[in-house]
């Protein structure tokens, strides 16, 4: 019996440790379509179009462009949407394959949490909006002021030390568990403030009955790197992952759209000709397809066509990207990929 027992704990320790080396990038391929973690109430970054029952946004297009890369189809993607909360669990649970829904990059959540995050894909700060009845011109004159943010998020922290940083006496915190019910709260009057990402107030003003009414304050009272992030200890996964945002950034760099994507297959240029797997088998190392660069331009386009897409002057929210840190390094911002090479 005891020989029995062993052998069975050893079959079962084989089996588990051969579950725990499959890469999360082998199981998305065998099912045929990427699970994805969004935002479904943040105006121009992940939000579900009433109209046209899809989910859209500037992180629903990261989501898009890895399913391009891995099968050739940007709509190979089933999307869980999940509150700021829920969010990390859902990657510790293997809920979802990866999380697209603006979170900022802490060293809390890069070690305790448990995630590995990749490249930032848009740099954010957090504001402060108020009503314009209010009088209220700067964020220092809200010393008392109820506030209202969502729960789980870098947002309520630091409004929590700014305040104690000001020294400041009352006021009160109230914290909501998504911030469509913070705007709610807001509108209704049960705070004289709501604060989150600057990006994320302009979306949401935006979305308002009156939003001449409404006043985004000038100070920025934190940085906040946005990028998506998947499991921890699965560099197979997250190195896919993370060259096809970088992939993004380049193509934009090189000035590869997904209009002249197919005059740009026929360069000369050995960097292009490498970055778009027409030489070389980079694509291949990474466990992708050799055209994966290609597949994500003709489907979704480069970062600078999707932030015009759902974030630019056409869209409702727009954010100027020109003078930002989210313009590309040569344009004096800080978006930049390491060499294809």
């Amino acid at each position: 019996m005891r020989s029995r027992g062993f052998l069975l704990v050893a079959v079962l320790l084989v089996g588990a440790l051969g579950f725990a080396q499959q890469s999360r990038m082998d199981v998305v391929l065998e099912r045929g379509k990427l699970v994805c973690g969004v935002n479904n109430v943040a105006p121009g970054f992940g939000f579900l179009n009433e109209q046209t029952g899809r989910f859209e946004g500037f992180d629903i297009d990261f989501c898009r462009a890895v399913a391009a890369a891995l099968f050739d189809d940007p709509d190979a993607v089933e999307y869980v949407p999940l509150t700021a909360k829920a969010r990390f669990s859902a990657i510790q649970t293997g809920e979802v394959d990866v999380v697209f829904r603006n979170t900022t990059i802490t060293v809390s959540r890069d070690s305790s949490v448990g995630v590995d995050f990749l490249p930032v894909n848009f740099y954010d700060g957090q504001g402060v909006m108020v009503k314009k009845e209010l009088g209220v011109t700067s964020v220092f004159e809200l010393e008392g002021a109820t506030v209202c943010t969502n729960q789980g998020t870098t947002t309520e922290k630091n409004w929590t030390d700014f305040v104690r940083a000001q020294g400041w006496q009352g006021g009160q915190l109230l914290t909501f568990e998504d911030f469509s019910k913070v705007f709610n709260a807001f509108i209704s009057g049960r705070c004289d403030a709501a604060t989150t990402d600057k990006s994320g107030l302009a979306g949401w003003k935006a979305q308002a009955s009156n939003p001449d009414e409404i006043v985004i304050l000038p100070e920025t009272i934190s940085k906040e790197p946005l990028a998506g992030f998947t499991f921890q200890n699965d560099s197979k996964w997250r190195d896919a992952l993370t060259w096809i945002v970088y992939a993004l950034i380049q193509a934009e760099e090189f000035g590869i759209t997904s209009e002249n994507v197919d005059e740009f297959l026929k360069s000369d240029s050995p960097a292009i000709r490498r970055f778009l797997g027409v030489e070389g088998k980079f694509g291949e190392d990474l466990g992708l397809p050799n055209d994966f660069v290609v597949r994500i331009l003709r489907h979704v386009g480069n970062y600078g066509e999707i932030y015009d897409r759902h974030l630019g002057p056409e869209s409702p929210f727009y954010i100027p990207r020109e003078g930002s840190l989210n313009e590309l390094w040569t344009r004096g911002g800080l978006l930049y990929a390491p060499p294809f090479r």
